[in-house]
């Protein structure tokens, strides 16, 4: 178990867990995951959403998450306002690896190390059932996306281009 799967459990919220073999030498996570999933569970790319970790005013000390579908690309204008903060950046992998205490490609939303304020995309709001990472490469969990929202106290506000 991993500790997304680990707090659904202890906070007794509906959810599916859906595997697959992780190829080594695949470096496009999200990507993987609509190929692999697709096929037996019949989903749309839209449905499978990626976690990124982002810095908040680009001084590596405050940081949010944003959940988005793999698909699209975070628009860093739009995150910066939704978070109320001038500029935002990616996170460096290995900072985002150190405080969501996960791999990437393989970073949860739920159960990092520590809390950090959440926003998803609005468009997991049209879907009754959305995919996001189960804390490890090959783990997708399927959860209602405002049971999403409720666990990790997160806003829906449109964050992609």
């Amino acid at each position: 178990m991993t500790p997304a799967i680990n707090l659904l459990k202890k906070l007794k919220i509906k959810f599916n867990i859906h595997q697959y073999e992780h190829d080594v030498n695949e470096t496009h996570y999200g990507r993987e995951a609509v190929s692999k999933l697709d096929p037996l569970l019949h989903i749309v790319a839209g449905q499978i959403f990626k976690t990124l970790v982002v810095n908040l005013n680009c001084d590596n000390k405050s940081f949010a998450v944003c959940v988005l579908p793999v698909d699209c690309h975070l628009d860093l204008k739009k995150t910066a306002k939704a978070l109320d903060c001038k500029k935002i950046e990616l996170a460096d992998p290995n900072i985002a690896q150190k405080i969501t205490g996960y791999l990437v490609g393989g970073i949860s939303p739920l159960g990092q190390k520590k809390h950090l304020p959440t926003l998803i995309d609005l468009t997991a709001q049209q879907f009754a059932m959305m995919f996001v990472s189960g804390g490890r490469r090959g783990l997708e969990i399927e959860i209602a996306p405002q049971d999403l929202a409720n666990v990790l106290k997160a806003h829906f506000v449109e964050i992609t281009t």
